[in-house]
């Protein structure tokens, strides 16, 4: 919900940007706005803005520059800052997150889109504010997410339960601010998760590939698929929102989601002890569109070269795709859908899957 309180600061040299923003965003927040980086860091010094816009090319002091300053200041270093940028760069923006960026909207901005953006990003603030108050200290809170990661294979007691709750809260958010910014696949994570469950279970209730879960923690498993799109936060708008088929080269951009998946994931487990979850985020994300004939992407992995977690993933994902109406395709009826699965049987999909999968077909018909 908003706040009618919250204070944003839209950093941007040029004026008719500040005053658009301004406009779009004033009847619902506080608006403070600043030409440059330097006139940014003197309001910073009388008031901590709940959100910061920042744009990216600005002269003497560009976007980068400030955030990396923002970042090692104790006072600004956990106000939240989205960049607003008129480029098309998936390498200018995955660098933008690395500094430590949330999110980039591209300009012109449409203002529904940005006061939607603003709404999903305060709301991510106000749970981890409820999840301090509940933790007690946010270092009380970072020992137990710690506590979690170096001990997945033993959460029996009431603490590490309610770590778990946690995190999947966390998740929870990633995944809904991955959706918020491809609109167009509302619900996708939330239901490949689940046929990803019912694929699994077949594989237990068969006795399939049992050397997999003799290693496989099957709820981490399931928890992690909702990472598997994450690198889309790195694709531009311009190519996410398309309202039609993508060109070639477009494609070749958006399959870059993929390896952009891979070095998020990354990015966090240089962070953190080993850790099971993170591990298998990363098969997921990195290997979800493989196909057993070699012709998937991102490495062109073949037959039992693609870990049996991304061949789960590719039927769940595929499926949902099929049956999701985009503004390019309406959507395949159940039925339409399996037998196009069925037909990728040893070109697209593992033929043992596919097999089974054509066994609990009718239960991915509840997913919708």
């Amino acid at each position: 919900m908003e706040d009618q309180h919250s204070v944003i600061m839209l950093v941007d040299d040029n004026i008719a940007n500040l005053k658009i923003g301004k406009n779009a965003l004033v009847d619902t927040y506080d608006v403070y706005t600043a030409p440059s980086a330097a006139k940014m860091f003197e309001l910073l010094e009388r008031n901590i803005p709940s959100l910061i816009l920042l744009d990216i090319n600005m002269p003497e002091m560009d976007g980068y520059e400030a955030i990396k300053l923002l970042k090692e200041k104790e006072r600004t270093r956990d106000i939240p800052v989205v960049f607003l940028t008129g480029k098309d760069d998936p390498d200018s923006e995955f660098e933008g997150l690395s500094l430590g960026a949330i999110d980039y909207i591209a300009k012109p901005f449409s203002p529904p889109l940005l006061r939607k953006r603003i709404e999903v990003h305060l709301l991510v603030e106000d749970q981890k504010k409820r999840l301090t108050v509940q933790n007690k200290t946010l270092e009380i809170q970072r020992r137990e997410l710690q506590n979690f990661n170096d001990n997945l294979q033993q959460m029996v007691t009431e603490k590490t339960h309610t770590v778990l709750e946690l995190q999947n809260a966390i998740l929870k958010t990633v995944a809904d601010l991955v959706e918020c910014r491809d609109d167009i696949t509302g619900g996708h994570i939330e239901r490949t998760q689940r046929g990803l469950r019912i694929l699994v279970n077949a594989l237990l209730d068969q006795g399939l590939y049992p050397e997999l879960f003799s290693v496989l923690d099957i709820e981490l498993f399931l928890q992690s698929s909702q990472l598997h799109d994450v690198g889309k936060i790195a694709i531009s708008d311009q190519i996410l929102k398309k309202p039609g088929p993508l060109t070639k080269e477009e494609f070749d951009n958006m399959k870059q989601h993929t390896t952009f998946g891979v070095k998020i994931i990354e990015k966090i487990e240089a962070g953190t002890s080993a850790c099971d979850f993170l591990d298998y985020a990363k098969i997921l994300a990195g290997s979800h569109h493989e196909k057993w004939n070699g012709q998937g992407y991102p490495l062109g992995q073949k037959g039992d070269e693609i870990p049996i977690q991304g061949r789960l993933m590719a039927i769940a994902d595929v499926y949902d795709a099929l049956t999701s109406e985009r503004p390019y395709k309406k959507a395949f009826s159940h039925e339409e859908a399996v037998q196009i699965i069925l037909e990728g049987r040893g070109t697209h999909f593992d033929p043992l899957l596919t097999d089974m999968f054509e066994k609990v077909s009718e239960e991915f018909r509840t997913l919708r």
